[in-house]
């Protein structure tokens, strides 16, 4: 019986795929195979030696120590485009919110309390609505930097909604390429963007790379009346030198689902207290995909959406499975073959993948496979972690 051990409120939707009879999941699951989380920070959790995957229920990783459990050969799982439709329903707002004091005239309407007259009422929100008046986005240029699972559907949504829409992404995936519309411009520098765009969208990951990307250097190039929508990672804007850009009208406002204390009390920024994927569909969806990603794995060997390892998967051949990750080297695969050919043991099929300096590989043989044999694979140098499945 494979063994689960939970972090965080995970969707009974999700929890519901691992059957009863194969799998035990619980919060105090002793000696886990895999973790399935939410935002749980497992920088200082104690690893079982047990555990050869994660699953995190959401895009973001960084609340898992992904480079230590890599070389661990532990196998880290995001649920990418999950909760893409609840993000983009939030930024969609945050677009109407900051083009419009929607707001501002909200918060207005609710100070007259003290009126009971409707139609003394009337006449002076007639008066004073001018005061909240806006623009539409219809025309409007949206940059969108970042084109992966999120950005691209922000992108070809923003066409619909009448936008010229323009976008950065160096390294966009096939797939990502595939979903997003030809009208939208690619642009060939995050520079070029920001100097074009009425409205910034961003949809990044939290990297080294990408920390502080939005900065005071970067805010400089962007028009004056221009807005930032952030509601990918804090880190990626530097809330200094936004704080620094706004009261100077280097840009006209900043949108974003992480709120910072220098950023209270501004007429000019909009906070939502990171809300962009908890809507229950989107808790349901990424629980489901965690679940299924967790089990594909633990069952088959099989990866898909890991941030730390290569996707691989490959359809059972009958006999045993081998799975085993070892350093991207020479000779490591080779010598695991040669372990399996003096113990006249049949390859039936098998497939190798590597990403950077990691190799995984999934080997079907013939028959079953003695521990003396998982022994001698698991002691050739190179090899990380084995698993017969």
């Amino acid at each position: 019986m494979y063994k689960i051990r939970t972090y965080n409120a995970i969707s009974s939707k999700g929890l519901s795929r691992f059957a009863a009879d194969k799998y035990e999941v619980s919060s105090e699951c002793a000696n886990p195979e895999g973790f399935i989380l939410r935002s749980q920070k497992l920088h200082t959790e104690e690893v079982p030696a047990s555990l050869v995957a994660v699953a995190r229920a959401g895009a973001g990783t960084n609340n898992i120590p992904t480079e230590d459990y890599t070389d661990q050969g532990i196998v880290v799982f995001n649920t990418p485009g999950a909760n893409a439709n609840a993000v983009k329903e939030l930024i969609v707002a945050g677009l109407l919110l900051g083009s419009r004091d929607i707001y501002g005239g909200m918060n207005y309407v609710q100070e007259l309390g003290h009126m009971d007259d409707s139609a003394e009422m009337g006449k002076l929100l007639e008066k004073e609505k001018k005061r909240f008046a806006g623009s539409e986005i219809t025309g409007k240029t949206l940059g969108v930097v970042g084109l992966g699972a999120i950005g691209s559907i922000i992108a070809n949504l923003a066409l619909d909604l009448g936008m010229d829409v323009i976008g950065y992404d160096p390294a966009i995936s096939v797939e990502a390429a595939w979903q997003l519309s030809s009208r939208v411009q690619r642009m060939d520098s995050l520079e070029a963007l920001l100097g074009q765009a009425d409205f910034i969208t961003l949809h990044v990951p939290a990297i080294p790379a990408t920390k502080h990307l939005i900065n005071k250097d970067s805010l400089a190039l962007m028009k004056s009346n221009a807005k930032i929508l952030n509601f990918a990672r804090e880190e990626i804007v530097n809330t200094e030198d936004m704080v620094s850009a706004l009261d100077n009208g280097v840009i006209a406002g900043y949108i974003s689902d992480f709120p910072a204390p220098a950023l209270l009390g501004r007429k000019d920024v909009l906070l939502m207290p990171h809300i962009g994927a908890s809507t229950e569909e989107a808790e349901e969806n990424c629980a489901v995909m965690a679940a299924d990603q967790l089990m594909d794995f633990l069952e088959n060997g099989n990866i898909r959406n890991s941030v730390n390892y290569p996707p691989t998967k490959m359809a059972r051949n009958g006999g045993t499975r081998i799975t085993f990750t070892n350093k991207n080297v020479p000779k490591v695969l080779g010598s695991v073959l040669a372990v399996l050919a003096d113990a006249e043991i049949n390859v039936v099929d098998m497939v190798n993948k590597s990403r950077g300096e990691i190799a995984y590989n999934i080997i079907d043989v013939e028959g079953s496979l003695a521990d003396v044999v998982e022994q001698k694979i698991a002691q050739v140098e190179g090899v990380k972690r084995v698993r017969v499945l």
